[in-house]
């Protein structure tokens, strides 16, 4: 079953809500989400797009509805267009852990300003 754009609204709502999640259009229509202006995703229409721990990439860029990302697989990234091997409730998960990733190489003093909010 693949994404629908309904699930993806749904996706960026939720990672929307994330502690610092900073929302931004870029290249004219892809939905991006930062952190002190470092990307952690992408939505757009029926995909989204997240950075993931390395040891993690091989493996989820293999599952059913999951590739590197265009662009981005370089820096640990997959796109998700269908829910054949991942869960929304596992997507949710995964996004949280991309703000985590991009956090984890933002300087000590920015890393604790999120911790200490969160």
């Amino acid at each position: 079953m693949g994404l629908s754009k309904e699930d993806v609204d749904a996706l960026l709502a939720q990672a929307r809500a994330l502690p610092g999640a900073q929302f931004d259009i870029k290249w004219e229509t892809r939905r991006v989400l930062s952190l002190e202006s470092k990307m952690f995703a992408l939505f757009h229409d029926d995909t989204v797009m997240y950075k993931v721990a390395a040891d993690d990439f091989l493996v989820l860029s293999g599952l059913p509805g999951v590739r590197p990302a265009p662009y981005l697989a370089r820096a640990r990234w997959i796109e998700v267009s269908s829910l054949e091997a991942l869960s929304l409730e596992q997507l949710h998960v995964g996004l949280a852990d991309a703000r985590r990733l991009v956090l984890a190489k933002l300087p000590k003093a920015l890393r604790q300003r999120y911790e200490a909010s969160a």
